[in-house]
């Protein structure tokens, strides 16, 4: 897959999926643009000094102006991949409305405004828009005690559906990946009895992203692609 010439946003792109991903289109020679809030996120980015990397700091991905102003400084903007995200588990009678509206403004709010200021960017010239929902959204009954997260993704995988028949006319192909839990350092730390080896790397999690997001995905559109693993 070859990325030459091509701008990409990777929003979420200084956590560990997001730098999996940015390394991926690293190497299949993307430019990417990465918003961050905080300085301690690009700090710790591995792929900060790269020359093709340009970080965007104090970026509110749930402020619409802020994702406008963000958007608008993207040249030729060809893939949006969206990654930025929260988690929170809790059972339905300890969750309030303001833990519930959390859930929403970090995980669908996010991905709607960035999406939308996607299509707006790529109209005329067709692109990739890839976002991420979970395990949780497909599949209802395993978001038990996590339900406001739960709801969140679900709600990502169907404005990825619906916006996926709404853009196929302008050549804009809009597909989610869905992953079980990752391999992460954050949750083996959270999970330190658990099978690690069943658990997809998120290497590999990265790698059907980059498909989504590449030129050689002439077709696929409306997915919502399970990245389970062994899990």
């Amino acid at each position: 897959m070859d990325f030459s010439d091509r701008h990409v946003v990777v929003t979420g792109g200084t956590g560990a999926l997001g730098s999996a991903v940015v390394a991926a289109l690293l190497q299949a020679n993307a430019s990417c643009h990465v918003p961050y809030v905080h300085g301690t996120e690009a700090e710790r980015f591995p792929h900060r000094d790269h020359p093709k990397i340009k970080l965007v700091g104090g970026i509110d991905l749930t402020d619409e102006a802020s994702v406008a102003r963000f958007y608008h400084g993207v040249p030729r903007l060809w893939a949006s991949i969206h990654l930025a995200g929260g988690f929170a588990m809790s059972p339905i009678a300890e969750t309030s409305k303001t833990d519930l509206m959390k859930q929403v403004e970090l995980n669908l709010v996010t991905a709607f405004l960035c999406c939308g200021a996607a299509v707006k960017a790529m109209t005329g010239t067709g692109g990739r828009v890839v976002n991420v929902a979970a395990r949780p959204a497909l599949e209802w009954r395993s978001g038990a005690g996590m339900a406001a997260y739960t709801a969140s993704k679900a709600a990502v995988a169907a404005v990825t559906t619906a916006l996926a028949e709404e853009v196929a006319k302008n050549g804009i192909l809009v597909n989610a990946v869905a992953p079980s839990i990752m391999d992460t350092a954050a949750n083996r730390a959270a999970m330190p009895k658990a099978d690690f080896s069943q658990w997809p790397k998120v290497e590999e999690v990265a790698a059907t992203i980059l498909f989504l997001a590449s030129p050689d995905n002439k077709v696929g559109r409306g997915g919502i692609v399970p990245v389970y693993g062994r899990s």
